[in-house]
């Protein structure tokens, strides 16, 4: 495998040369694309930034949560299930705090800055 550069980097030079030098030449509709385009570009590189550490800390939260470990998919299978069910809910310790860090884990791949989020990072640090 190839050290340098890396899957992010590569990614980020190609948004970065449609950014500068293709961008400026569109209009309307093709342009509107570009910039839905260099957008996914932007989330797979922040996704190959913080996927790995964020599946590792959801894997964590979910054993604890669920007293087994698993896969990722089967965790959360077995959270799904467990809440319809009934047996887990949102007075189940630790539940609570699951599901926002989860939301918050992947509101910062998805819309990093997103009002909402950028607000409750704020609220996080002080």
């Amino acid at each position: 495998m190839q050290d340098q550069p890396t899957p992010a980097e590569l990614i980020g030079a190609v948004a970065d040369f449609l950014r500068s030098d293709i961008a400026p030449q569109l209009s309307g509709h093709a342009a509107f694309k570009l910039r839905v385009g260099l957008n996914a570009l932007d989330l797979v590189v922040r996704q190959l930034g913080t996927e790995a550490q964020g599946d590792a800390a959801e894997i964590e939260r979910l054993s604890n949560l669920l007293g087994m470990s698993g896969t990722l998919g089967d965790l959360n299978r077995t959270l799904s299930e467990r809440i319809a069910s009934g047996a887990v809910d949102l007075t189940t310790p630790g539940l609570k705090d699951h599901l926002w860090r989860t939301t918050m884990d992947k509101l910062a791949i998805d819309q990093p800055n997103y009002a909402s989020y950028r607000r409750e990072l704020d609220r996080d640090r002080a």
